[in-house]
């Protein structure tokens, strides 16, 4: 991969970060902290822009491949992960593989879970 196309990954994750903290901070002080309504606005907008960018790719043409590879590694790769999951899902789907998509969603679901408690049970023990 040449450098310029991972230079500019980097900065298209730059982006996908800012863009992300920007939008659930405006989301949070509109809707308050009873819900984490800012994390599913960007988990929801970042779903939408996946399937955007990746038609816009796969199907119209309109993007080469080292821009597509910028937007969706670079921006959403930051932006938000939980769109590469759905997307992988989506394509299990597509493919009829009900039980192989049931078990990414619900698998990086509950071991995501159980590693971010597992991360906290290990630092709180450590002292």
């Amino acid at each position: 991969m040449p450098l310029i196309t991972i230079l500019l990954i980097g900065l298209a994750g730059m982006g996908g970060a800012l863009s992300r903290y920007w939008l659930t901070g405006l989301v949070h002080k509109l809707t308050g902290p009873s819900f984490p309504w800012g994390t599913l606005t960007a988990n929801i907008a970042g779903c939408f822009l996946f399937g955007v960018i990746f038609a816009l790719a796969e199907e119209r043409f309109v993007l080469r491949d080292q821009t597509r590879i910028i937007l969706l590694a670079g921006f959403m790769g930051s932006f938000t992960t939980f769109s590469s999951l759905i997307f992988e899902c989506s394509q299990l789907l597509r493919d009829a593989q009900w039980v192989l998509a049931g078990l990414n969603y619900l698998g990086q679901t509950v071991l995501g879970l159980i590693a971010l408690w597992l991360g906290i049970i290990l630092i709180r023990a450590l002292g």
